[in-house]
């Protein structure tokens, strides 16, 4: 017996995982990227001024109340397309993949193109 009277188990299905260069997995690691920066913006923003950007933030809950602001900002701000650091690590990412796809194929690289162009 397992020790155990009158429990059931089910199995757990095994977790579905995603390519590694999976353009959604992709996005989204960009966008939480994104939204982190512009969290440490706001951040920075609060601690140097005066009274910061949503208030003083006296005490300790109020501490609490704008660091949650600012990350819920900053999530708002990175999904409607922020500034615009998402789409670009989004686009760095896919052209280096696809560099890589090519390189593995055996197909020419930008490297190998402009080293050609070199030569006399």
């Amino acid at each position: 017996m397992n020790g155990i009277s009158g429990a059931s188990f089910t199995p757990v299905a095994p977790a579905v995982t995603k390519a590694p260069d999976d353009p959604q997995r992709v996005a989204d690691a960009a966008k939480q990227f994104e939204s982190l920066l512009i969290a440490q913006l706001l951040k920075s923003m609060r601690e140097s001024g005066e009274g910061g950007w949503l208030g003083t933030g006296e005490d300790q809950a109020g501490a609490h109340a704008m660091e949650l602001a600012e990350e819920q900002m900053a999530q708002a701000l990175a999904q409607q397309g922020g500034l615009g650091l998402a789409r670009l690590v989004v686009a760095g990412l896919r052209k280096a993949s696809d560099a890589q796809k090519l390189e593995a194929a055996g197909g020419p690289t930008n490297r190998a193109a402009s080293a050609q162009k070199l030569q006399p």
